[in-house]
């Protein structure tokens, strides 16, 4: 059972367009976030700690980190450049070309994703990104919106609210930078009938792809004092799953799932432990979108 049969995912959309597997791989270039350098606050989301998601030196070279990147990834042919770690069009415009232009000088890098905050996003980065998609690279902007919900926003620290999302997608999509929004589901205070408006909201929006994950308690976080204390309790698998379900059979066949879940190893990963591996979720996923219907059968339904 493939989760290709049931979503538009992000790597069948690039097999199709490629004639080949591609891959992203993460970068780790030092940025920082106006979250943390005390701009907007100190400290960040509650629930961020970049080593959950990349453990490269931010000291090596963009080539250094591609170069270990594609020996830990297999079965890839060409591979798409990821500016992962915290909010990475928060530099002068001039550095951030310097960087991208480094990674795109790679003969089998195909492209870029960009991941940043909505309030991070001025024109003149959507202007470099659409000259790259005016050269034949696939870009995409990724924010990390998370939830549409005014509260859950101020309780995770955000330090933006839903009216900078919008404002940043229709801007994108002026220059025709194409959007992927990231929805944590199981934020604190949160029911599924939140997270399905948030998903509504940011169809609303005109979003083009979308990346689905868990909350993860992780070390590092101020979460994860909240969750040492007993104030806080990660969804199950089985709840998890119930909800993303949902969430994409709701959601159009155009747009197209970058992840439906996510992991991070131990020491790293605190709570919840079913995500220390992806395939349980992800084949349990599978399994209730067959049984279901899977993405846009909702909207068909309807």
């Amino acid at each position: 059972m493939q989760l290709e049969d049931h979503v538009t995912t992000l790597g069948s959309h690039l097999k199709s367009r490629f004639g080949a597997r591609v891959r992203k791989l993460s970068l780790h270039v030092g940025f920082t976030c106006p979250n943390r350098d005390g701009t907007l606050g100190r400290g960040g989301c509650t629930f961020c700690s970049v080593r959950s998601f990349n453990e490269d030196d931010p000291g090596a070279s963009i080539g250094e980190q591609l170069v270990k990147g594609r020996a830990r990834t297999a079965r890839a042919e060409r591979y798409l450049a990821y500016f992962q770690a915290y909010t990475s069009t928060y530099a002068e415009v001039e550095e951030l070309r310097r960087l991208y232009e480094e990674a795109l000088a790679q003969a089998d890098i195909v492209g870029l994703c960009v991941g940043t905050r909505p309030d991070c996003v001025p024109d003149a980065v959507l202007e470099i990104l659409a000259g790259y998609r005016e050269r034949g690279y696939e870009v995409w902007l990724e924010l990390g919106l998370q939830s549409a919900h005014e509260a859950t926003l101020a309780l995770i620290n955000r330090g933006h609210g839903f009216a900078a999302y919008a404002d940043a997608v229709t801007r994108a999509y002026r220059y025709g930078v194409p959007v992927c929004t990231h929805l944590i589901l199981g934020l604190p205070g949160e029911t599924p009938a939140m997270m399905l408006d948030t998903h509504r909201q940011v169809l609303g929006c005109g979003v083009a792809g979308i990346k689905l994950h868990p909350l993860m308690i992780v070390k590092g976080a101020r979460m994860a004092a909240h969750y040492a204390r007993g104030g806080l309790q990660p969804l199950a698998q089985e709840a998890y799953v119930e909800t993303a379900a949902e969430l994409i059979r709701r959601t159009p066949r155009e747009v197209i799932f970058h992840r439906v879940t996510a992991t991070a190893r131990p020491p790293t990963l605190i709570a919840p432990d079913w995500c220390r591996t992806r395939w349980s979720a992800a084949q349990a996923l599978c399994a209730e979108l067959a049984r279901d219907g899977g993405q846009g059968s909702y909207l068909k339904g309807a």
